[in-house]
């Protein structure tokens, strides 16, 4: 069986949102054919889009896993779902959000799935934990994390205590 390197980004602002992350995580680790190899520490961000809602907290998970991209993203939606996460509409607040950010080095893009995740290197919430798990990570078909962060250096996060 197949092992695939993926990193997973994780966020929540409804609820006990550390809480939800930690269960989140739990969940994915318990997937068929996956296993939990690191996850970044957990990070304080303000909502992007949808401005009137609470903080995020954010973290981003590496795994390995024999899932198909397809069937990772359709597990991870699976375990929204059963942290009671509803689409109300775009970047409305949620339980739990759960993001396929890299799947190996692949390039790829379907209906409702694209790889490398398309706004990650816009966004600092991703790209710091993303290096504190991955420093040498590189965002294929962008470049590496570390350079693409140097854009981001004006997003404030506030590292969580553990």
């Amino acid at each position: 069986m197949t092992q695939h390197v993926c990193f997973i980004g994780l966020g929540s602002n409804l609820g006990e949102s550390s809480a939800q992350l930690r269960r989140a995580l739990r969940d994915i680790d318990a997937l068929p054919g996956t296993r939990l190899l690191a996850c970044s520490s957990f990070y304080r961000s303000a909502p992007i889009g949808f401005l009137d809602q609470p903080d995020f907290v954010n973290a981003v998970a590496k795994i390995a896993t024999a899932l198909t991209p397809q069937a990772l993203l359709a597990a991870l939606l699976n375990i929204e779902h059963q942290h009671g996460r509803e689409r109300m509409f775009h970047n409305a607040p949620r339980t739990l959000d759960l993001d396929v950010l890299l799947y190996d080095d692949l390039q790829f893009h379907e209906q409702g799935l694209t790889v490398p995740h398309p706004q990650m290197h816009r966004r600092a919430f991703v790209l710091l934990p993303l290096l504190e798990i991955a420093p040498d990570c590189v965002i294929s078909g962008i470049g590496t994390a570390l350079f693409v962060m140097q854009n981001c250096l004006d997003q404030v996060l506030e590292k969580l205590a553990d």
